[in-house]
């Protein structure tokens, strides 16, 4: 009897892998970093059982329709905007992501982010590796506050809501906007719910959490940066989608909003010349909100017993359709 086709899109540690090597036939990609090229993962998914797959992969129609015996896509991420999930399920495909495993360390980034912009720290590590510290004056580098300031959540989702409570910690007013008002969490965290204009006008820190989709993309746009308090910080660490760059960086540059973090941006990987990179008051990370090796370990090994379980005819563990 021949045994299943497993394709890991990425190279991933041995260990990781050995659950399904003894049980499966497995293909796996030979580098961590670099993605697999197209014609090869339609070649691989038009043999194989179960894919494994991470956040820069497309999944979309024509790869899955290549997949006359596959059962199971494991997206080694929360989100799973890079599949077609219509598709997906009209093809009796299974889809999963990895939720839950990451979320504090997801918040662990993204207040870590506020805390960078808000305190120019990026600034200042440049300045003094450069040399240019050669005095200290009243305002050297002064940054803003973050205890006791207004922080605005938009998507009080699971990593939203370890924010807010990393905020409590700061004894920061915690604002939100949300698909739906969570009275549980206001309780909790003291939290208020509001519009998002109000946030807008309201918080010292925009944070973006909100899931992609069609109704949120550039949702951050020229109106909503106008919205902000020319003192306004705004930090992104959900999807690059949800904000017209060419907007932040007008608002940046012309001071309507004072500075900004940001983890993810709308084409991944950027550009060295990124207009947003030129900008002193701009944090801007790789995309590593998840990038511990404690929870990149937890999203892998998920994704491994997606796979299992589906292959072996159990429902999968962290279904998405």
């Amino acid at each position: 009897m021949m045994k299943n086709y497993v394709y890991i899109t990425r190279k991933l540690p041995d260990e990781v892998v050995e659950p399904l090597t003894n049980m499966f036939d497995v293909g796996m990609w030979d580098y961590a970093e670099k993605p697999v090229e197209r014609d090869i993962l339609l070649k691989e998914a038009a043999r194989a059982d179960a894919l494994v797959t991470v956040l820069s992969d497309q999944v979309d129609y024509e790869l899955l329709s290549k997949g006359s015996n596959l059962k199971v896509v494991a997206n080694m991420a929360v989100g799973f905007d890079n599949v077609d999930i219509n598709s997906a399920a009209d093809l009796g495909i299974q889809v999963t992501n990895t939720p839950d495993v990451l979320t504090d360390t997801t918040a662990d980034l993204t207040f870590a982010l506020l805390m960078a912009a808000g305190r120019r720290m990026m600034e200042a590590s440049e300045y003094i590796k450069q040399g240019k510290w050669k005095n200290w004056s009243p305002l050297f580098l002064a940054g803003t506050d973050i205890h006791h300031k207004s922080i605005g959540i938009v998507g009080m989702g699971r990593i939203g809501e370890a924010v807010a409570r990393r905020a409590r910690g700061f004894e920061m007013n915690i604002l939100y906007h949300n698909r739906n008002r969570k009275p549980e969490v206001e309780q909790e965290l003291d939290a208020r719910y509001c519009s998002f204009n109000e946030l807008l006008a309201t918080a010292d820190y925009v944070v973006c959490l909100a899931p992609y989709t069609k109704e949120t993309e550039k949702l951050f746009n020229k109106e909503a940066f106008n919205g902000m308090k020319p003192s306004g910080i705004f930090i992104n660490a959900s999807r690059g989608q949800l904000v017209d760059e060419e907007a932040l960086y007008q608002a940046l540059v012309n001071k309507e909003i004072q500075a900004a973090g940001l983890d993810v941006f709308e084409n991944e990987p950027i550009s060295p010349d990124h207009p947003l990179l030129e900008l002193e008051q701009v944090v801007c990370l790789p995309h590593i909100g998840s990038a511990s090796k404690e929870t990149r370990y937890k999203m892998m090994g998920l994704c491994i017993d997606n796979v299992i379980a589906v292959l072996q005819g159990k429902k999968a563990v962290t279904p998405v359709n």
